[in-house]
């Protein structure tokens, strides 16, 4: 161990300076959530939760879509920082904007049909659409600004600027859960909102966040000689395919995975009300754990770009393997609080026992799952700073898709497992992901690291 210890020490402290403020910054996307689901539960009903589960597990698809989308500028951004080609990175940030803006806009588009259209046709209680309804639509719209938002962020961190996104999460956070207690619960003169007022607590975050970030870039000294080519007339088509070339399947890896977490939440809805609350508390927990995960991803993605950028392929496999290390020793944390914490963390969300008993089994499937999940995040991470995505993305499609969800709805309904044979499922996906994973990683990194020292 110290050995190990001794050689990757100074690659372990580089990606935990990047990754803290990212991990801090990825988990403000699932705390919004999970701040939505805690303030519903305790001031508005197992009902209202059970919409904020049904709506989320809609919304996450668009999201991480959106998301997906504008990762795809990060390992630009790194690759040509690493090659001092500052000028570039200027001209990238205006396509990201430019792409980020519209994508947007389309998102809310499609949720704000689906939220007239397609609740009607989930086969879910209709008390919990009549909820979830206008929080889908509130939702969607904050997708705009949270998109602007996450163009600078993405930017300033490709350059290795990451702890002013992790302030503005924070302090956005705390803004949205004061801001949804009071329309929620009504205080102050306010008439209680129910679940409408987390959605417009949330629309309200995201714009103020999006303003906030911005203004930082361009008020900052940092940022003053990427942006003297930031213009709308840097804005054409080559620049803005080739983001999309590595933003969409990342998307899609994203969409690929979380449709058959919304997948499973659909099909626990079927099943009964108290399951699906309940596994809107434990998938709320484990997204915690995840985008935290997410977040030593994205610092991956950076420093396997700016290696991979001026063709240090030894330090680029060293730095990639130490980030497997950290997500290791952190998961298996978690996997110990979990476990621990099963009988005691469903009280956060929801004081209904029927709710807790089953959240508390769910969280200890989430405990066998913590590893796989935080390793496979990764791997995609380091693939992408590598400007690998396409097959990473079919490996996605066949982990979930073709294993996970499959097995789950086998497990689940037609053995009539419930919600924990659907769960077992996600488990077997998560698994094949991580491994498909590390052997694209190992596969390439060691082809790479042969021709350069050919």
């Amino acid at each position: 161990m110290k050995a190990v210890y001794k050689k990757y020490k100074h690659h372990y402290r580089d990606n935990l300076k990047l990754a803290t403020p990212v991990m801090i910054s990825q988990l403000g996307h699932t705390l919004v959530q999970a701040s939505d689901s805690v303030i519903v539960g305790h001031f508005a009903g197992t009902v209202c939760l059970a919409a904020v589960s049904l709506v989320n597990s809609i919304f996450v698809i668009p999201m991480i879509i959106g998301l997906g989308i504008s990762y795809g500028v990060t390992p630009l951004i790194a690759q040509n920082n690493g090659r001092k080609d500052y000028a570039e990175c200027g001209r990238l940030l205006s396509n990201s904007l430019f792409i980020n803006l519209i994508c947007g806009a389309i998102l809310f588009g499609v949720l704000f049909l689906g939220s007239i259209y397609a609740l009607n046709h989930l086969h879910q209680s209709p008390e919990v659409v009549e909820q979830a309804k206008p929080f889908l639509t509130l939702l969607g719209l904050s997708l705009i600004p949270m998109l602007i938002f996450n163009t600078f962020k993405q930017f300033a961190e490709g350059l290795g600027f990451t702890k002013q996104a992790m302030v503005i999460s924070v302090i956005g956070n705390i803004l949205n859960i004061c801001v949804g207690i009071i329309l929620v619960k009504g205080l102050f003169g306010i008439k209680p909102m129910g679940v409408r007022g987390v959605g417009y607590s949330t629309l309200i975050d995201r714009c103020l966040m999006a303003i906030v970030m911005s203004a930082y870039v361009f008020r900052s000294e940092n940022f003053k000689v990427y942006l003297k080519t930031f213009a709308i007339k840097n804005i054409n088509y080559l620049r803005s395919i080739q983001i999309l070339r590595i933003g969409t399947p990342i998307a899609l890896q994203y969409t690929f995975e979380l449709s058959a977490f919304s997948g499973a939440a659909i099909m626990i809805g079927s099943i009964s009300l108290v399951q699906q609350a309940a596994h809107q508390v434990a998938i709320n927990l484990a997204s915690m754990t995840y985008m935290i995960s997410s977040g030593i991803a994205a610092a991956a993605t950076i420093k396997t770009g700016n290696y991979f950028g001026v063709k240090d392929h030894k330090g680029l496999r060293s730095s990639a393997i130490s980030n497997y290390h950290i997500v290791i020793a952190f998961m298996v944390f978690t996997a110990l609080l979990f476990s621990l914490g099963s009988p005691y963390l469903p009280y956060i969300y929801t004081t209904d026992k029927a709710v807790i008993i089953v959240a508390s089994q769910l969280l200890i499937i989430a405990a066998v799952f913590q590893i796989f999940d935080g390793t496979q995040v990764v791997g995609l991470g380091i693939l992408r700073g590598m400007g690998d995505v396409n097959i990473p993305t079919i490996s996605t499609f066949l982990a979930y898709w073709v294993v996970g969800l499959p097995v789950g709805y086998y497990l689940g309904i037609e053995l009539s497992w419930g919600v924990k044979g659907i769960w077992y499922g996600l488990v077997l996906g998560l698994m094949v992901s991580s491994a498909l994973m590390f052997f694209r990683f190992q596969s390439i990194s060691r082809r790479h690291e042969v021709k350069a020292t050919s």
